[in-house]
């Protein structure tokens, strides 16, 4: 991300009205190798694939605020490994951890990493410490520490349905292995904001959040959030569920989010109505269905939808509901763009 593009976001969520529609696009693993032409496993493994892809895309659309940018990560594999899950990794399929042992011991007695030494994590650090300086020159920054939340990481370790049981039936050692990964999530974010000087920003994305009803939300989710976003205080507090997510956009303030990140089932209007005027939308054209799928036409008719169904545009960023999808094509993103600066 560069200044510009950094400036404008803080504008958006200062609740500034600007003369041109902000967009913007989560952009990882899912796109980025399949769009730039290299597979998924060279895009993870080969540190210049990786910066030439996110090189390549921030070029490609400059009207667009990508983020988290220049994201270093591996897929789900990525805090998972620091708790020694057994990694997949294929040529062209997405790598996935395989979930840990299953027990009220395994749970109850959850280890907390080391985030300088375990995992993944360290080469996460190396790839952006060896890019940092050629992001300068491309006038760019890491504007954000970014961790899976510590559902989504639970859900990988000991499997979503397991520990969604164990959530019912054993919720004391559950909310102890909870507590353990939140610890973790907050030593990793606090590592990459020491490293980095330039981050600004805390980014979490937790889906398995929308899976729960509001007294197991409270329980389960919000102290562990609040906790986790209270200890950076950040500029952008950036939360991605595109899941259900009628009941977090209720706790979006109080958990400290100013930025989310949604499913394209809810309008920008009803997520309006339930978060408050306080919090930044991103979204929320369908991803699969109209912006990977869609025809050009397709494409500018949901965007029209999408964005004459909103009369006060201050705090939204328009794009997708979720991440951009595979098969996202140059010719449909570049549709959404026009279509949006177009739009009056």
């Amino acid at each position: 991300m560069n200044d510009r593009q950094w400036e404008t976001l803080l504008r958006v969520i200062n609740g500034e009205k600007l003369q041109e529609q902000p967009l913007g696009f989560i952009i990882d693993s899912p796109w980025l190798p399949g769009w730039h032409g290299s597979t998924i496993l060279e895009y993870f493994t080969d540190p210049e694939t990786w910066f030439d892809a996110n090189i390549k895309s921030m070029k490609s659309f400059p009207e667009a605020i990508f983020l988290p940018g220049f994201w270093a990560e591996y897929g789900m594999c990525t805090e998972p490994s620091a708790f020694g899950t057994k990694l997949v990794w294929t040529e062209n399929d997405f790598p996935h951890p395989v979930k840990l042992t299953c027990t009220v011991e395994a749970i109850s007695s959850l280890a907390r990493p080391n985030v300088k030494t375990d995992g993944l994590l360290p080469f996460v650090i190396s790839r952006m410490r060896k890019y940092e300086e050629r992001l300068k020159q491309n006038d760019c920054r890491y504007r954000f520490a970014s961790s899976r939340g510590p559902l989504n990481i639970a859900s990988f370790l000991f499997g979503t349905t397991d520990f969604m049981l164990a959530l019912a039936i054993t919720p004391d050692e559950a909310q102890k292995a909870l507590t353990v990964i939140t610890d973790f999530v907050i030593d990793w974010l606090t590592l990459q904001y020491d490293k980095f000087p330039d981050i600004e920003g805390v980014f979490l994305l937790d889906d398995i959040v929308g899976f729960l009803g509001q007294p197991d939300f409270e329980t389960f989710v919000l102290p562990h959030m609040k906790r986790i976003y209270r200890a950076f205080n950040p500029k952008v507090s950036f939360f991605h569920n595109d899941a259900s997510g009628i009941i977090t956009a209720g706790y979006l303030e109080e958990m400290g989010v100013n930025l989310f990140n949604y499913s394209f089932n809810h309008s920008v209007t009803e997520m309006r109505k339930l978060a408050g005027e306080s919090v930044t939308l991103l979204g929320n054209l369908p991803p699969r269905d109209v912006l990977a799928l869609g025809t050009p036409a397709d494409v500018e008719a949901g965007v029209k939808e999408m964005m004459s169904s909103v009369s006060d545009t201050r705090r939204v960023i328009w794009s997708c509901g979720g991440g951009m999808p595979p098969d996202a094509s140059t010719e449909n993103i570049r549709t959404f763009i026009k279509t949006v600066r177009s739009f009056s």
